[in-house]
Formats: C-alpha cells, structure tokens, sequence
C-alpha cells in the first residue's frame, strides 16, 4: 500500500495555526442563531424525497494511517442533486416564497448551489435565473436548465458572476439566493448555513456526537465550514479541532486569519476544485471561522485525481465511493499530514484520533469525474 503515503502525491502547501483560536459557543450561536438551525432540520427533514447521507466507515485508510476511526460523510447521495448544497439553496427558496409572492430568485454559482436554488424554485414553480462564470461546465449549465432556470453566462470568474447577479437581481427586483455575505446581505446567507446543519444531526444519529477528535473542512466563501462548527456548538459537548482547507490558488480563509481580518484574494489561476474557487470569505461565516479554526491548510490540485480514483475503486474503505472534485481536499490534507511531523503533533493525530471528514460533492458534473477518475487510475 505505498500508494497512501508516497510524499510525492500527497503534499500540503501551506499551513497555518490560528492565534486568535478562542472556541465561544454562545458567539457562534449568535451569528448563526439555534432557531435557524432548529427550523432549517425540521423543515428539510419534512419534504418527502429526504433521507440521510450515509456516513461511510474509512476502514482501509484508519488502518493504514493508523488512527482510531475516520469517518466520511457522502454527500453524492444527497437527494438526486449528489452535493451538501442541495439542503441550503433549496431551504433558503422555500424560506423566501413562504414570506413573498410571484417572485423570481437568482444567484451566482459555481454549480451546485445554482442546482439547489433552481431544485427549490422548481419545487415552488418559480423563475429562476441563474448567473455562471466562463469556467463552469457546460454539463453543469445544462444541469440547471434541466431544472428550469434561466443560466446566464458571465466573462471572468466566480467573482464576476456575483456582481452580474446581484447588479441584475437590484434591477430587476429579483430575489437573490447567494450563500455569501455582505453587508446589508446576511438573513439568506444564515438560511443557507442552516440548511447545512442537519449533517451534523445526521452524524450523530449514527455516532456519539463527543467521540470527534478532528473535523477537516472545505472552504470556498467559507459557508459550509462555518455552519459545520455551528452545528458542533449547539449539538455537540465535546468541541474537536477544525482544520479548514482550502486551494492553494483560492485561500481567502487562509489569508483571512492570517491577517486576523478579511482579505480578498486575487485568483489568478483557477483550480480544479471548481465550487472551492472564491477570493472573498462570506462575512457571517468569517464571524464563526475567525476564531473556532484551530488550522488552515492549503492544497494544490495534483492529488486531486488520485484520490478520487482511489475512493472509486475501494482503496479507502469496503465501499466503492463516488467522490468528486471538491469532496477529497479534506482527505488529501489529512492523509499529507501524517507526512509531515510537525504538521502531525501540532494537530495531535494519533492511535486515540476519530477523524470527520465530508464528502461534499459526488457525480455533480460527469465529464470532470470521468477525466479525474481515468487520471487517476493511471497514476494508480
């Protein structure tokens, strides 16, 4: 099994441990509030097509890493939109058509969230209109079309997309459904985050929820991240340790709490972890994730492939696991920390570790996964 631990396929490009580290319930609870959440897990638990994601037992790798347990969420079975951003756009739609009529909802995407908020307005019978950059597939497109929604494409990057919606939306009185933040832009947002919250109830129907030792985290604006240590303060005892992880390319939460305030980042090379390319952190979610990351890391795009091929074929546990682009950054910093001994005692991974890792994405986009999928079987 020298595949796991070749130093030359698993590499980390920065890491860094937040000083300004003070885990504070109450505060978390305050940006994203226990009635949000509460709501948001009843509402989404309701609707007929829900079920739980199953949480899949990495029994191969703990083994060869040497650690307790590690435990990953897999999100391709969530509803038949395969990502963790089918319950936030969708609940945020429901919420904002409970309140107002006839409306027409819009948002930026990178491609799963623009699936949700189409999903939802779909639902609903509402237009939906959708904003993308150039680098968005054209499967990903057609996806949403497919739901209804009017996809708009947009010159640059995920950024510009963002400025387009929301300078249309303000003009055309359109409701936007963004899971980023700004000022004036916050009560959508905590909707979205919330609807994320219900994986954590989800986790610990099936495990004790103080068992979790370390949680690493995906990061685009920082939403998920931040819902996911909500989702710890108010339904877990035990508080774990939170490594965010981000591209190398795209690290707005990195240079974030490295200069203890928000810092936008100029993404001058897109990743291949297409949903994690965003160069500003949401401002609700740099509320939480300012002070409840324990570290950050960064990863470059070379492992990517490799690890999605060795979830397909079985490599990490007795399950064959559909896993996209954005689903393996949390596996690849994990399994490139047991190469580096400093990087390893500082996030005291040892025998006595229980690992949550999320699998955010599966075969949201076919073409990306069977091009990552055949790299990656060569390289294995």
């Amino acid at each position: 099994m020298k595949t796991i631990l070749q130093k030359d396929i698993w590499s980390i490009s920065s890491f860094l441990e937040n000083k300004e580290y003070k885990f504070d319930k109450e505060n978390i609870l305050t940006h994203l509030p226990e009635k949000f959440i509460e709501e948001a897990i009843e509402v989404i638990s309701s609707w007929k097509s829900y079920s739980p994601t199953p949480l899949i037992k990495l029994n191969k790798l703990d083994k060869e890493l040497k650690v307790k347990n590690i435990y990953y969420k897999d999100e391709d079975k969530r509803f038949d939109l395969k990502s963790f951003k089918a319950l936030g756009g969708a609940y945020a739609v429901y919420k904002i058509a409970s309140e107002k009529k006839n409306i027409t909802v819009s948002t930026a995407t990178a491609g799963n969230h623009g699936r949700s908020v189409a999903w939802g307005a779909q639902r609903l019978g509402l237009q939906c209109k959708i904003f993308i950059s150039e680098n968005v597939s054209e499967s990903r497109a057609a996806a949403m079309r497919d739901l209804g929604a009017d996809v708009i494409r947009v010159k640059g990057n995920y950024d510009n997309s963002l400025k387009e919606c929301i300078e249309q939306s303000n003009k055309n009185r359109w409701e936007i459904v963004q899971d980023v933040s700004w000022e004036g832009y916050k009560e959508v947002p905590k909707m979205i985050m919330a609807g994320y919250t219900i994986m954590i109830k989800e986790i610990f129907y099936e495990i004790d929820s103080n068992s979790i030792t370390h949680v690493f985290l995906q990061a685009g604006v920082g939403g998920m991240a931040a819902a996911m240590i909500a989702g710890f303060a108010k339904l877990s005892k035990k508080i774990p340790k939170f490594i965010v992880i981000e591209p190398e390319n795209a690290d707005c939460v990195f240079k974030s709490i490295q200069n203890n305030k928000p810092t936008s980042i100029n993404i001058k090379k897109e990743t291949v972890m297409g949903g994690m390319s965003c160069g500003d952190v949401s401002s609700i979610a740099w509320e939480i994730l300012k002070n409840s990351t324990n570290y950050c890391m960064t990863i470059p795009d070379n492992a990517i492939s490799t690890a999605v091929a060795l979830l397909a074929v079985s490599r990490f546990s007795n399950e064959k696991i559909i896993g996209g682009e954005c689903a393996v950054p949390g596996l690849i910093a994990l399994i490139g920390s047991f190469n580096n001994k400093e990087y390893l005692d500082k996030l005291e991974l040892n025998s006595e570790s229980n690992v949550l890792l999320f699998g955010c994405e599966g075969l949201t986009d076919k073409a990306m996964y069977e091009k990552l999928l055949s790299d990656g079987l060569q390289k294995i």
